[in-house]
């Protein structure tokens, strides 16, 4: 899949996740019920283990990429200073089918299976080209921290 400019969404827009635990670089299609992101795999990532992205990166990049759907409602306004927590709740289930190195850029769909206030199931799948490397389903919170 070739990233055109144009037509990327910045993650940091609808995410609160910063460096060094962001693991998405971009939000390539975003809906209330739908979202696709990218990630490239750097060297100094906390994640990156002998040249690999680990099982634990692998399903926080899912759970990041999961939570853009429900983060996108706290994050409408870019210039706003909306501060958000959020977490896993739940994972049902983790498939692992393979563990992408240094450089690959990963490919990640995720859908929304429910939804209930600030809570919501999403399936997501994640892939380095055509090879599926891992398929989720978590359920996640995520709620405005009010000051």
């Amino acid at each position: 899949m070739e990233l055109k400019e144009e037509n990327l969404i910045n993650i940091h827009h609808f995410l609160p996740h910063r460096n060094p635990m962001l693991m998405a670089d971009y939000i390539l299609e975003l809906t209330p019920e739908n979202v696709m992101t990218s990630f490239e795999i750097t060297p100094d990532n906390i994640f990156v283990h002998n040249n690999q992205f680990v099982e634990a990166g692998l399903i926080e990049h899912s759970a990041q990429t999961s939570s853009s759907i429900l983060g996108q409602s706290f994050f409408e306004d870019p210039e706003s200073n909306t501060k958000v927590i959020g977490f896993i709740t739940n994972i049902k289930k983790i498939e692992v089918f393979g563990l992408p190195q240094i450089g690959d850029k990963i490919i990640s769909k995720a859908s929304l299976i429910s939804k209930y206030e600030n809570i919501c199931n999403i399936f997501c799948e994640t892939f380095l080209d055509d090879q599926l490397l891992i398929r989720t389903q978590i359920s996640l919170f995520i709620q405005e921290i009010k000051s």
